[in-house]
């Protein structure tokens, strides 16, 4: 029997631990395919043991494929608070990210996300493990392409395509902004931050004829704005990413001060799930809707 190499005389640490769990595993785990990337070749067989390591590839892999190919999704698939498909998740095996938790399922095929869990896809690597590597979406041409990266490591291209182009129906549905300046919009989120030019959630907002007006906010060094600017120079539709009473948390409070509470008598607001388009996928369109009823709302007040 195999038996792991003798160590120094102590503790091994944490990390030289999980090396050692994922190397033995490795010895009676035998790779089935070759390393891969989001723009490599297709598999020839569809992979039947998959696991991702990403809230965003998770969504994507549970509506492109059948359960009985998922071997495991992260623990946040299911989560209600972070997934935009937790009822179809649940029940799912689900892995917590470290290499020795991913290897115990033997996989053909690991999804992952450019960041979260770059050591362990490193050693995965080293283990000639196949993992395809999403990119993040940062605009809506950035949801097509990991709906497509993600159907081709699956082998369900033409899956793939037809999620895109129910993607792009939904799109080209919403009605179009009335000519004339379009109105402002920024989404506050918990601990006063706010979605910036150049994120998936700014692409909503734009698909949906809202102006972005992050940019012209004097931001702290971490990336919020303080709540005195927003109340001095409110948006004409202020998109709050949570209810107040979602988070029961001190950095959360921002959501629930009697100053927000306030703007949101006086001007436009509405609570859009985070959910919706925290990731690169379809979903943003339910967003982009919720979004494009709101400025048809504001419109109608303007005539």
């Amino acid at each position: 029997m195999w038996q792991t190499p003798p160590m120094r005389r102590g503790r091994a640490s944490p990390r030289r631990r999980r090396l050692l769990i994922a190397a033995a595993l490795a010895l009676f785990l035998t790779p089935t395919a070759q390393p891969g990337g989001a723009q490599g070749i297709a598999p020839v067989s569809k992979p039947t043991r998959i696991v991702s390591l990403e809230l965003c590839t998770d969504q994507l892999l549970i509506e492109l494929v059948e359960r009985l190919r998922i071997a495991a999704v992260t623990h946040l698939a299911a989560d209600a608070a972070n997934s935009a498909i937790p009822e179809k998740a649940r029940g799912i095996p689900i892995t917590r990210g470290a290499a020795e938790d991913v290897l115990r399922y033997n996989p053909d095929l690991i999804l992952a996300g450019p960041f979260g869990v770059a050591p362990t896809v490193d050693l995965l690597r080293r283990l000639k493990r196949n993992i395809v590597v999403v990119p993040q979406a940062v605009d809506l041409d950035g949801v097509r392409t990991a709906v497509r990266a993600v159907a081709a490591a699956v082998g369900e291209q033409a899956k793939g395509e037809a999620m895109v182009a129910q993607f792009d129906r939904r799109l080209a549905s919403f009605a179009p902004a009335r000519p004339g300046p379009a109105p402002t919009a920024v989404i506050y989120q918990i601990g006063g931050g706010i979605s910036r030019p150049g994120s998936l959630a700014d692409a909503a907002l734009t698909a949906a004829g809202f102006r972005n007006i992050a940019a012209e906010y004097r931001l702290t060094r971490a990336g919020q704005v303080p709540l005195e600017l927003l109340v001095a120079r409110p948006p004409d539709l202020t998109v709050l990413s949570s209810a107040a009473g979602e988070f029961r948390t001190v950095v959360a409070d921002n959501l629930r001060h009697p100053a927000l509470q306030a703007l949101r008598r006086r001007h436009a607001s509405i609570e859009l799930p985070w959910q919706l388009w925290l990731c690169g996928t379809p979903h943003v369109a339910d967003a982009i809707a919720r979004l494009a009823e709101a400025r048809a709302a504001i419109e109608a007040q303007r005539q």
